[in-house]
């Protein structure tokens, strides 16, 4: 990494770039509450609508079909009327969705109702963190990124909580009615902000470029960050989706979207859509209890993922991948050996069963949970960096809606130990293309890593 580029840091306006990072977390939340939520109101769905397995599935995994469409659409609008007008769309497609869940008479217009959500996700995930990413120095980019992830983590949290307090009474339309709120709080917000001084430029605004950069740098920082900008757009690379494929992109290709498709297939939405029947299935039938240890998971998430904010600059992205990466498959491994042993183990399963999640959770929060985004914003050419976060969305979305499918019918036909056996398996490939394909891009300026092909090696 020897021609990597880092600029002097420069006086910055910290207070601006947190607001900028908090308001753009508050997607983050709306993220985690949407996906999180199903957990627990899956429950009392399945019992509203006398729901197959099949149906579980689709109930639970609809979302991430919308979410699929919202992040190819949210790329292509996110390069063409800007990083913020996007995300107030977002917005305010979470409110319709979440005004609709509760009124559903039926599965039909609950299924719609979530997908008009998985939209919403779709627009925020993609363009968020793009977002954040260009208003970043390159000192302080990681962890402002990784915001999103943390507000994530928070939104699964409050998604536990909320079912957790509403479970006694079977409330779940009350479940989802309740994301109304940070929605709305999302959309009045964001109307707050600039637009992205990145983007500006690309559009030939290039005054209001500068402008956008005066209010939270000195003159000389924002002489560079705009010198730096217009060095990367004199790439020339097409803005078209077959541009994903060329050669100056193809490998920023690969790291984004191979990367946060194992972060999905290692499993561990599995845990956010499912986590109270896999409590069940290690021993914890009172569907509060169940509901209560998936909330402390999703509390351990969310304090572990301070880690990562607090590391990731200063450590770098790839020891912390390694570490996390590795105490996931261990976890994965003990739990799956555990299932296979459970006559054994009696009532024990469910703390084994438990500290197990823990610790996968832990690993994960501080590893792949914000690092597989904060590669997927940085990776990629100005020019293409609205559709190459989106190919990451959508990859992510495909591999998660494939797990989520899947993840009820597999432990029927595979069993709970072989499951999450699998999953510890991809774990293990994780690794691999973490030692061989990820770049580490800490401190790195962000067009310095994705203006040259070779600069996105070790």
């Amino acid at each position: 990494m020897s021609d990597s580029i880092v600029i002097p840091q420069t006086q910055v306006n910290s207070s601006f770039l947190w607001r900028v990072s908090f308001i753009a977390g508050l997607g983050g939340i709306l993220y985690g509450f949407d996906m999180g939520i199903i957990a627990a109101a899956l429950i009392f769905v399945r019992d509203s609508f006398a729901l197959s397995t099949r149906m579980e599935e689709w109930v639970v995994s609809i979302v991430l079909v919308g979410a699929m469409t919202g992040a190819v659409v949210g790329g292509t609008v996110a390069d063409r009327i800007g990083r913020r007008s996007t995300l107030v769309w977002g917005g305010a497609i979470f409110i319709i969705g979440s005004i609709l869940a509760p009124l559903a008479p039926n599965v039909a217009t609950l299924i719609v109702a979530r997908a008009l959500l998985g939209v919403a996700i779709g627009f925020t995930s993609v363009t968020a963190p793009v977002y954040v990413s260009e208003l970043a120095p390159p000192q302080s980019r990681g962890k402002l990124i990784g915001l999103y992830q943390f507000a994530l983590t928070i939104g699964i949290a409050l998604a536990d909580l909320v079912g957790y307090w509403l479970a006694g009474a079977h409330a779940w339309r009350w479940m989802f009615g309740i994301g109304a709120v940070p929605a709305a709080l999302f959309l009045v917000l964001i109307l707050t902000l600039p637009e992205s001084p990145r983007w500006l430029y690309a559009q030939g605004r290039v005054a209001d470029a500068q402008a956008v950069l005066r209010s939270y740098t000195d003159e000389i920082g924002a002489a560079l960050l705009l010198d730096d900008i217009r060095t990367a757009l004199l790439a020339k690379v097409e803005t078209r989706w077959r541009a994903l494929w060329s050669p100056a992109v193809r490998k920023s290709l690969l790291i984004a979207v191979g990367f946060t498709v194992l972060q999905q297939v290692t499993g561990i939405n599995t845990i956010i859509y499912y986590g109270p029947q896999i409590f069940s299935l290690a021993g914890i039938k009172s569907n509060e209890s169940a509901i209560f240890a998936t909330f402390l998971v999703a509390a351990v998430n969310v304090l572990a993922t301070i880690i990562a904010l607090v590391l990731v600059d200063r450590v770098g992205r790839k020891p912390l991948l390694y570490v996390g990466v590795g105490g996931m498959t261990a976890s994965l491994f003990v739990l799956a050996y555990s299932f296979h042993n459970e006559t054994a183990l009696g009532s024990s399963l469910g703390i084994v069963a438990t500290a197990c999640l823990m610790v996968y959770i832990t690993c994960f929060a501080f590893s792949m949970g914000p690092i597989a985004w904060i590669l997927a914003s940085e990776v990629f050419p100005l020019r293409v960096r609205g559709r190459g976060v989106a190919a990451a969305t959508l990859g992510s979305g495909a591999s998660n809606f494939l797990v989520s499918l899947t993840f009820l019918s597999l432990i029927k036909t595979a069993g709970n130990a072989m499951t999450f056996a699998i999953y510890g398996v991809f774990c293990i490939l994780t690794l691999i293309f973490v030692r061989f394909i990820v770049p580490e891009t800490a401190g790195r300026e962000l067009e310095s890593i994705s203006v040259r092909p070779n600069t996105i090696t070790e």
